[in-house]
């Protein structure tokens, strides 16, 4: 068989190529539909078995082609095959096999998808949810710091989401209830979010049988036995952390079922059951808010509440510090529309004006000044601007003043402290001096020298790069500026570089090259 596949090969690989087919010179030799067309279809052939001969993952995506052709059942048994080996799985793939073994996973989704979905979308929802089913076990054992295998995951309850939507009622409550039959095995959340997607989605119809599933798995589920001491209680605790898990996950989709029913009371009772003493507040008043309850809704958003764990998001780093009011300023988000439905105008701008003070919101200054009688947004806007530039530490205020944009008002502002940038805050400085260079070199210039004695003074060698574009702009922004107008002169600056900083030759070859 593999001589008779080589001999194949070769004689595809010497046919010669038709003159009609042979593209014209100003022809683009990128892989188009177009240009594939031109070729022959011997050429064709000889290509895609050299490339099956290399490639694991795309000989089996030419194999699931040719088995579409004799039907779906076909297809179906080259993914189970497939499927069975990763459910039989058990060795570790570190980070040198997990490319392979990406395209590999890759191949079989497209598989599923690509061929098996068009001839039959019933077996390939039954693929894609065995495949997600498997997801845990596979994750467990894969090193996969790149998120591209959870990616693929990610990707495969979307598409069965999608698929299931279509269904007709009655086979939609059947997939949905499988789906749900699998939820003690689901520890990365895979077919629980396939399900979040899927409820609203379904048949009114469908909701209440699935949610008489959900309180029936719910009743299964052992009650907590408390604290216990000894030999198992390590072992005793990580299975009431499971069983919690898996209380949460299931108690989730009902209220994800509350809320396609449209039933506020429902949702505000699974909330209350899964957290009595912490209920998310925002979640409550936004149900009843939208129910048209809008005065109960306030008398939830103001019942007071421990303060529990904060979250550090990426641009509280950027904006200069940890920022734990992230949650205060979502209920402080849905406060403002019940203010509003409830025609409570002067308190609802109030507090607009607070959460901007706070958190130098350009959205909520936005809609702040969208809500003023004409004529006084232009001095409640200078008075923003004030307020931005008088922070304490100025790089928030220049977060605001580039996002707005005021770049008059940023650059002002970078002049007034020019010594208090700090370098390390690099996703500010950075997009921040580019923003600046056209009309304001002097102030750009000023952003650059502090990214550049950051890179420096720390050593920061993966970062020289950028070190070495940020000096050659700094030598064209000077033939801008003024004599005098910045303190040391370029020349002057480069040259205390080199006497501080000469060894780095990391930093100068680049700078040379």
């Amino acid at each position: 068989m593999a001589r008779r596949a080589k001999a194949a090969v070769e004689k595809a690989a010497e046919a010669p190529i038709p003159a009609a087919a042979t593209p014209r010179k100003s022809r683009s030799t990128t892989p188009t539909a177009e240009n594939l067309a031109a070729l022959s279809q011997e050429r064709l052939i000889a290509l895609i078995l050299q490339e099956v001969g290399q490639s694991a993952p795309f000989k089996k995506r030419v194999s699931a082609a040719i088995a579409a052709l004799q039907g779906p059942d076909r297809v179906a048994a080259l993914i189970d095959r497939r499927l069975s080996a990763l459910e039989k799985a058990r060795g570790y793939i570190d980070w040198q096999k997990r490319r392979a073994f990406v395209a590999d996973l890759d191949a079989t989704l497209a598989t599923i998808i690509s061929d098996l979905k068009p001839l039959d979308a019933g077996m390939a929802l039954d693929r894609l949810l065995r495949f997600l089913r498997g997801a845990s076990a596979t994750l467990e054992r894969v090193d996969d710091s790149s998120g591209q295998v959870h990616g693929l995951y990610e990707a495969a309850a979307e598409a069965a989401a999608g698929l299931a939507a279509g269904l007709s009622a009655d086979a939609a409550l059947s997939f949905a209830t499988r789906a749900l039959d699998g939820l003690d095995d689901d520890g990365f959340g895979l077919v629980g979010a396939l399900l979040v997607d899927l409820l609203p989605k379904l048949p009114k119809v469908a909701l209440e049988p699935l949610d008489a599933h959900l309180v029936e798995a719910l009743a299964k589920l052992p009650a907590s036995a408390g604290k216990k001491t000894g030999p198992a209680a390590s072992e005793r605790a990580g299975q009431e952390w499971e069983q919690r898990y898996q209380r949460l996950s299931l108690t989730r989709l009902r209220q994800v079922i509350a809320d396609a029913r449209g039933d506020a009371d429902a949702f505000i009772a699974l909330e209350l059951e899964m957290s009595p003493e912490r209920p998310d507040l925002a979640a409550v008043a936004e149900r009843l808010l939208a129910a048209g309850r809008a005065e109960e809704a306030l008398d939830w958003i103001r019942r007071k509440q421990k303060r529990g764990m904060a979250v550090v998001t990426r641009e509280d780093l950027i904006v200069g510090g940890f920022d734990p009011e992230g949650p205060e300023r979502e209920r402080e988000a849905v406060e403002i529309r019940i203010l509003d439905a409830l025609g409570h105008k002067d308190e609802a701008q109030a507090l607009r004006w607070s959460r901007f003070e706070k958190s130098l919101d350009p959205q909520a200054l936005r809609d702040y000044l969208a809500r003023l009688p004409d004529f006084e947004d232009e001095e409640a806007l200078e008075r923003a601007f004030a307020h931005a530039a008088s922070r304490k530490d100025p790089h928030g205020g220049l977060y605001f003043l580039i996002r707005w944009p005021n770049l008059d008002r940023a650059a002002r502002l970078v002049l007034d402290r020019r010594e208090a940038w700090s370098g390390r805050i690099w996703e500010l400085l950075a997009p921040a001096a580019e923003a600046l260079e056209p009309d304001h070199p002097l102030a750009a210039s000023v952003l650059y020298r502090a990214l550049i004695d950051d890179i420096l003074e720390r050593g920061r060698s993966p970062a020289y790069g950028h070190g070495a574009r940020h000096l050659t702009r700094l030598g064209e922004l000077a033939r801008e500026l003024a004599p005098g107008d910045l303190t040391p002169s370029h020349a002057e600056y480069v040259a205390q570089l080199r006497k501080a900083h000469g060894r780095k030759s990391g930093f100068w070859s680049q700078v040379e090259g």
